[in-house]
């Protein structure tokens, strides 16, 4: 038979070690997720039914009061609007900044300065935008005392909240829709206006359709990171505004009811896996193939008139103001005496971070510096398995690996906390259970990102390499992997700083021996030391930006010519 009459099929059929290899790496990822996802989740679920601790008993009767209870309904409904609210805002936010970075023609110097702008929230703790909106706002504001002279002004409420997450979240839409939208040939859009086709048009039949997996994917990234935050809601949105992941935390913290607050807690499981069902449905009835290899080279396209450029570019510029500002007065904090009664400068507040707080910072670069190598490892396998290979389960597998992220941090830590301290896996009080923590819960960053490109990229170039005989080893190396390098840095780059900056999950994992820096910051919060736990937040913010800098340069020396992705600042 020739070779051209030969089915990529019937090559990979050929190759039993090839199937070998794809086999024990699906082996080895289900043995992970079972240990690390499944495992801690059932045996949560046991202890919430009381099926832990000699009983052997399951009792609802108490589950069900708790959840029953008129202020814990209206806390779920809340909890489900501003996430549905974060979501669409952020969404939409993340994608004005990606397609005015790149349909607008920008220089490089300005691309890189709204890749530095949109990933100031991303790269400090959640609740230190809150903190700024309180020192603006707040009854003693800056802004609302010291400028207006407004007094009794209160900041607290559902808009509050859904703004300083919407702030905080909207960089992870950015990443995951710039590479969407860089990877697009321009010859397509150029092509449609070619025909006579508006620009509007073109936008709306051609770039935005082949957006939608980016756009799903960030809408489900930021609908979980919402549900998962209790730390904005606890300090911004107050008794007027209830959410699920607040009253669970203050149902252990305060009323010590683990049990309780696991239950609150899991209740929003529910409608964290449909969202990502629909998401699924929805995105798989499409193909979005933009990378064939069959192209003669990409052409300029003009996709935004004038009067377009300088409305994205003015809404790109407004909102980087505000970023900005948050961010100054966050440093302006940590070099005074105390914000809004003394502030004669100092560098007190440093001089405490790098004495008392010296054992936080060097756990947490330690515990950062194992999990973003091995955060990113496991996105880009987990990603490019589900989406180029068919085995059984392998839509289980992608949704298995969803629920840790989709989970409240509240319950991840809780679950890993009773699953892992006693045997036959004792890791509490160990730098191996926060790890593992953050790998398997802020790793599916990078298994979307990787799913979203792929789904522009013909099978085709990858069977065409097995035709030629390439194992399944050889062909992902050098000629999938190039391709999806951005996914792997972005997953990198994400799980460093969600390392950096988490707290809903870990405050209930670290030890005498492991503590972090998020930690040491709401500890500083809820004593009032505020400069302290500004200079702790700006380290974090300086510590951040200088490794993923140094990864996107990086990808930039190294990324396969013709590769469809930029670094996370900018090229």
């Amino acid at each position: 038979m020739s070779a051209a009459g030969v089915a990529p099929t019937a090559v990979v059929a050929g190759r039993p070690s090839r199937d070998i290899g794809i086999t024990l790496t699906v082996a080895a990822l289900w043995l992970l997720l079972a240990l690390f996802v499944v495992y801690p989740l059932v045996m949560l679920f046991a202890r919430m039914l009381g099926m832990l601790g000699g009983r052997g008993s399951v009792d609802f009767g108490a589950l069900l009061a708790l959840l029953t209870d008129r202020n814990q309904l209206r806390a779920f409904w809340n909890s489900l609007l501003l996430a549905f609210l974060v979501g669409t805002v952020g969404t939409l936010a993340g994608f004005l900044f990606a397609f005015t970075a790149t349909r607008c023609r920008l220089p490089g110097a300005a691309v890189t300065a709204i890749d530095a702008s949109v990933l100031l929230p991303l790269v400090s703790p959640p609740f230190t935008t809150a903190i700024a909106m309180i020192f603006s706002f707040g009854p003693r504001g800056l802004i609302t005392y010291g400028v207006f002279g407004l007094k009794g002004y209160t900041v607290y409420g559902l808009g509050a909240t859904l703004f300083s997450e919407a702030l905080t979240y909207f960089p992870i839409a950015y990443l995951t829709l710039r590479p969407i939208l860089t990877a697009i040939d321009s010859n397509i859009e150029g092509m449609a206006q070619s025909l006579g086709a508006s620009r509007w048009r073109v936008f709306r039949t051609v770039t935005l359709p082949l957006t939608v997996p980016g756009i799903a994917n960030a809408f489900l990234l930021l609908f979980a990171a919402s549900l998962a935050d209790f730390a904005t809601p606890l300090i911004l949105a107050g008794n007027s505004f209830p959410v699920l992941p607040t009253q669970a935390y203050l149902q252990i913290t305060g009323l010590f009811d683990l049990r309780g607050g696991a239950a609150l807690s899991f209740a929003l499981l529910v409608p964290a896996l449909i969202v990502f069902l629909l998401q699924r449905y929805w995105v798989s009835r499409r193909f979005y193939v933009t990378i064939t290899g069959k192209g003669a080279g990409q052409t300029p396209f003009d996709s935004v008139s004038p009067g377009g450029r300088i409305v994205l570019i003015a809404s790109v510029i407004s909102i980087t103001v505000v970023v900005a500002y948050f961010y100054a007065l966050l440093l302006y904090a940590s070099l005074v005496v105390a914000l809004g009664a003394n502030h004669t400068p100092t560098l007190a507040h440093y001089r405490v971070i790098f004495t008392d707080g010296w054992n936080a910072i060097r756990d947490t670069l330690i515990i950062a510096g194992f999990s973003m190598p091995l955060g990113g490892l496991y996105g880009i396998l987990l990603g490019y398995l589900v989406t180029r290979h068919r085995f059984p389960g392998r839509r289980t597998m992608e949704a298995v690996s969803m629920m840790n992220y989709a989970l409240p941090g509240t319950i991840v830590g809780i679950a890993y906390l009773i699953a892992f301290n006693d045997p036959p896996l004792v890791l509490t009080g160990t730098a191996l259970i926060i790890i593992a923590c953050y790998v398997f819960r802020y790793g599916p960053t990078g298994i979307r990102a990787t799913v979203a490109l792929l789904q522009q990229i013909d099978p085709s170039l990858e069977e065409a390499s097995q035709g030629l005989g390439a194992r399944s080893g050889t062909t992902f190396r050098r000629v999938t992997l190039p391709l999806i390098m951005p996914a792997f840095f972005a997953g990198l780059g994400i799980v460093f700083i969600r390392s950096m900056t988490a707290i809903s999950a870990t405050i209930f994992l670290v030890s005498i021996s492991w503590t972090l820096i998020t930690v040491k910051i709401l500890e500083d919060i809820t004593e009032l030391s505020l400069g302290p736990a500004a200079a702790f937040s700006v380290l974090v913010v300086v510590i951040v930006f200088v490794v993923v800098a140094g990864i996107s340069r990086v990808l930039r020396e190294f990324r396969a010519p013709g590769a469809p992705g930029v670094s996370l600042f900018g090229g």
